[in-house]
């Protein structure tokens, strides 16, 4: 057994359920939108998302310009931007905040670690090529080509 003890990583962050969700009720409103929003449940039912869980996901989408909503009859959530402009690294940011497996390697959220020293740490470089790759993954990923 390695008795190594990396207490940098006891809090990897994994894409959340709300991301997840919010991804696929984007793809499916870019998918289906046409001419007319689409309403939560429509989305909830054919995307198997929680109603009152995707409400709240729609809400957070509206907040940041993303989604465009409309009450009554003819209501419902269309997308405020275009598919291919809606680029994962901003959504990740929005719905779970970091992307970055530690935060000593965050570019946005930065914080130093504690207990160790950044000069003589071994896992920063692997930790900022695993940030460098996953965010050339997302930047390059948008609704549109997830359609």
């Amino acid at each position: 057994a390695i008795g190594l003890k990396l207490t940098c990583l006891s809090n990897v962050p994994m894409i959340s359920k709300k991301c997840k969700y919010a991804i696929k009720a984007l793809t499916y409103i870019a998918r289906h939108q046409e001419d007319k929003p689409i309403f939560s449940t429509e989305i909830a039912r054919e995307e198997k998302i929680p109603h009152k869980f995707l409400e709240s996901i729609l809400r957070t989408l509206k907040n940041n310009r993303i989604l465009l909503s409309k009450r009554g009859k003819n209501g419902g959530y269309k997308l405020l931007m275009q598919p291919e402009d809606i680029v994962l690294t901003d959504l990740i940011r929005i719905m779970d905040g970091p992307i970055a497996l530690s935060p000593c390697v965050s570019l946005n959220y930065y914080e130093p670690c504690e207990e160790c020293d950044m000069e003589t740490c071994t896992i920063r470089p692997v930790l900022e090529q695993i940030r460098d790759l996953t965010l050339d993954v997302f930047n390059h990923t948008t609704i549109k080509t997830m359609e």
